[in-house]
């Protein structure tokens, strides 16, 4: 079974889902991983109630786990309201990624996560430089 993930873990880093830019999103956030260098930025477009994800692109630079990590939450997360998204957990990304990762590791998949809620606990008026709950 580990082997299946290994090879969706690939295949998610060499060809990511919604990899890009978006022309005006409604919420853009970015943030880094000083200890390995992964860098993620989420832009995601609303619906016109503001409640729910019509479409995002990420991009940035890492290693393959985060890579993988932030095209599998994009695909998650399509479709989804801001509440929905907010109630993801740690546990979703893991189980996404499906295989046992190491202290190191685990920071990286959880980047995109991270990067993710701060962006939207930013939208909902949280303090300038306020981090969001970490994953």
């Amino acid at each position: 079974m580990d082997d299946f993930y290994r090879e969706e873990i690939l295949e998610h880093y060499t060809h990511p889902h919604h990899y890009g830019r978006l022309d005006e999103p409604d919420i853009s956030h970015e943030e880094s991983n000083p200890l390995c260098g992964d860098r993620v930025r989420f832009e995601i477009k609303l619906d016109d109630e503001g409640e729910t994800v019509e479409d995002v692109r990420f991009s940035g630079v890492g290693c393959a786990i985060s890579k993988a990590s932030a095209s599998m939450l994009s695909d998650l997360i399509v479709g989804k309201t801001l509440e929905e998204i907010r109630d993801l957990t740690k546990e979703d990304v893991l189980e996404e990624l499906g295989i046992d990762l190491g202290p190191v590791r685990l920071k990286c998949a959880l980047l995109p996560l991270k990067v993710v809620k701060a962006g939207i606990y930013g939208l909902g008026g949280q303090a300038e430089g306020q981090e969001a709950d970490e994953a």
